[in-house]
C-alpha cells in the first residue's frame, strides 16, 4: 500500500534527522521536516500529512493552488520553495505560511505590499550558480534590512546547496551568514544531504524523494482530485 510505504519513508527520514541532530549537539525537534512535493499527487501529500508531517513545500504556483484546496481538512503549513513570480502572490497568499524564496529587492517589494507580516526566508546562491536563483551573500543584509522596514518577520535564510560538489562548505557559509545577520532559521539540505545539512545547523530540511520515493517519468497530474 502507498500510504504504508510512505509512513514507513517518513519514520525513517525522521530517524535520520534524529540521529544528525544529535549528532549537532540539538534535540530532534530544533529540525522542522518540509515534505518537498513538486509534481506529487493529492493522495501521496495527504499520505505524509497523515504520517506526520504537516510542513509541506511547493516549488510551482500553479501546483500549489489546484493542490491546496483539496487539503483543507488536513491542515497543511504550505512553504512556497520555488523562484517566484511577482504576478503569482495574490494567487498563493491565501495558502503560503512560510515564503522561502525572495531573493530580491522587486520581488520582496511585491510581497510586502500584498501580504501583511509575511513570514520569510530570503534565499542565498551562496555557490554562485548561474542556473539557481537567489541572492548574493553580499546582498542578503540589504535585502533583510528593505524587507523588516516593510513590515515582513524575517526568520532566516534558505540555500541549495551544488549537486556536484560537498554540500559542507556551502552549509557551513550560509550558517555563518545567518550568524552574522542574527536570523535563526536555516532551509538547507534536500534528500541527497539533510544528514549534512543537519549537522552544519540546518533547521529546516526539505525532502521529496526521501518521503514519496522516485519521480515517475512522467509528472502524474497534479490537480486537486479526491482525498482518500
Amino acid at each position: 500500500m502507498e500510504y504504508e510505504q510512505i509512513g514507513e519513508r517518513v519514520a525513517a527520514v525522521r530517524e535520520r534527522i534524529a540521529d544528525a541532530a544529535r549528532r549537532s549537539g540539538r534535540p530532534p525537534e530544533s529540525v522542522r521536516l518540509v515534505a518537498a512535493t513538486k509534481t506529487r499527487t493529492v493522495d501521496e501529500i495527504a499520505s505524509v500529512i497523515r504520517a506526520g508531517v504537516f510542513d509541506v513545500g511547493e516549488n510551482r504556483a500553479q501546483e500549489l493552488v489546484a493542490k491546496a484546496p483539496a487539503l483543507v481538512g488536513l491542515d497543511p503549513v504550505w512553504h512556497f520553495i520555488g523562484r517566484l513570480q511577482r504576478n503569482k502572490i495574490n494567487q498563493l497568499r491565501r495558502w503560503v505560511s512560510w515564503w522561502q524564496s525572495i531573493d530580491d529587492a522587486a520581488l520582496a517589494d511585491a510581497l510586502t505590499a500584498r501580504v501583511e507580516h509575511a513570514r520569510v526566508l530570503i534565499e542565498v546562491n551562496i555557490a554562485g550558480e548561474t542556473q539557481k536563483g537567489g541572492c548574493t551573500p553580499e546582498a542578503a543584509e540589504g535585502l533583510t534590512d528593505r524587507l523588516r522596514a516593510a513590515g515582513a518577520d524575517v526568520r532566516g535564510l534558505m540555500t541549495v546547496a551544488p549537486a556536484s560538489a560537498d554540500p559542507r562548505p556551502t552549509f557551513a557559509a550560509l550558517r555563518g551568514l545567518a550568524g552574522k545577520l542574527e536570523l535563526a532559521e536555516l532551509s538547507m539540505g534536500m534528500s541527497g544531504d539533510f544528514e549534512a545539512a543537519i549537522e552544519e545547523g540546518a533547521t529546516i530540511v526539505r525532502v521529496g524523494t526521501g518521503l514519496f520515493g522516485p519521480r515517475p517519468d512522467i509528472p502524474p497530474n497534479s490537480g486537486p482530485g479526491a482525498v482518500t
